[in-house]
């Protein structure tokens, strides 16, 4: 599932590819992935406008369009946007193809269409789309985010994972940050002292880095990411076997020697 770092991924794509040029056609292939917005003024808002520069909050990926509206990306559990040229062959979960001066193409590819593509009105529009999201996971202050964990009575993952809390954080993310940081993903939020509180945040920070340049949660061996789908899975770091539950309905991995 698109975390945080697959959509700053996207975002680089998009930047790269697409800002500053215009739009020379909207091909909306399937519909069922458009939210909010139907495909003939999809075409009508967008198409001879240039693509302006696009930003990311949380797994949101907002690009204004032209003076006007803008784009909002959701990627859901399958989504991901390509760059392509206009040659090239067409994916059969291709939904919403873009093509932009330079023969250049921008496509929204998503297998299972659990999100999909919004089209706000304006900067006004975009906020309130926005308002519900906590602050982005990297740009939340360290004070703030202790604050955040003591004022939560519920599970530590489950507050990381609560998108209008922090922004941008998936399943593996928090695993990852709860192992390196050696706390316990079924632990209440507010239990935590200011140390451990202070040492999740640094956890985060370090993840969120490495994940960004790799524009994914890379499944590392000295990663706990890189041992959660082996058939006997153990801890990178001490060797104990791995435990699992579900907390908040996912499926949630630690090491109950490791972590407390």
């Amino acid at each position: 599932m698109p975390e945080l770092p697959d959509v700053e991924g996207f975002r680089e794509v998009l930047d790269s590819c697409g800002r500053g040029r215009r739009v020379r056609r909207v091909e909306v292939r399937d519909a069922g992935v458009l939210r909010g917005v139907g495909a003939r003024r999809l075409r009508r808002e967008v198409e001879g406008r240039r693509l302006g520069r696009p930003h990311r909050h949380g797994k949101l990926l907002v690009t204004p369009v032209g003076d006007g509206p803008a784009l909002v990306w959701h990627f859901g559990m399958t989504g991901e946007l390509v760059a392509a040229s206009i040659g090239d062959p067409l994916d059969r979960h291709d939904r919403v193809v873009l093509t932009l001066d330079g023969e250049r193409q921008l496509r929204y590819r998503d297998q299972r269409k659990l999100q999909g593509v919004r089209l706000a009105d304006g900067p006004d529009a975009v906020e309130h789309l926005l308002a519900g999201l906590g602050p982005d996971a990297l740009g939340i202050g360290r004070g703030d985010f202790v604050a955040l964990l003591a004022g939560r009575r519920g599970a530590v993952k489950g507050l990381l994972m609560d998108q209008s809390a922090v922004a941008g954080l998936g399943n593996l993310l928090c695993d990852e940050i709860l192992w390196r940081a050696r706390v316990v993903p079924g632990r209440p939020a507010r239990d935590l002292d200011e140390a451990e509180a202070r040492r999740v945040f640094a956890a985060m920070r370090r993840v969120l880095a490495t994940s960004c340049r790799a524009a994914r949660v890379p499944p590392r061996r000295s990663w706990l990411t890189g041992h959660r789908d082996d058939s006997e899975p153990v801890c990178p770091r001490c060797g104990t076997p791995l435990h699992s539950c579900r907390i908040n309905g996912r499926r949630t991995v630690w090491c109950p020697a490791c972590q407390h």
